[in-house]
């Protein structure tokens, strides 16, 4: 009798939860697939912040004068979303980050991320080569 292999319970909600993801990296400019953020997620390059019915993909920065936290991917329920941005948030404090930040598409200015102190600090532009 073969042993039925263990699969991690992030895993398990990574792939319940990667709609939402997938339906985040069409507005991430091509850098990454599903795959590069499952491994991302697997190596501990990214954190991974499952929901009900939302996800939270964070990644920790170190730069030469402060760590940040960058909210990488973000989608699902808006109001699961704030609920779950405070948790990492306070994290990220814990974590010694002394600021987060996110990069994504306008609309989000006009969400709860204003309520909550997120302010808009410059437009990300690119050009295709």
């Amino acid at each position: 009798m073969s042993a039925v292999p263990h699969i991690e319970p992030w895993v398990i909600e990574f792939r319940r939860l990667e709609p939402h993801i997938e339906n985040a990296l069409a507005y991430a400019g091509g850098t990454h697939t599903t795959k590069d953020v499952y491994l991302g997620v697997a190596a501990g390059e990214f954190q991974f912040w499952p929901g009900e019915e939302s996800v939270i993909i964070t990644q920790l920065i170190d730069n030469p004068q402060c760590r940040t936290c960058h909210f990488f991917l973000a989608g699902g329920n808006l109001a699961e979303l704030e609920t779950m941005a405070d948790n990492v948030e306070q994290w990220a404090q814990e974590q010694g980050c002394k600021a987060v930040t996110l990069t994504g598409r306008p609309g989000w200015k006009k969400t709860f991320l204003r309520d909550i102190g997120y302010e808009i600090e410059g437009v990300a532009m690119k050009k295709e080569l």
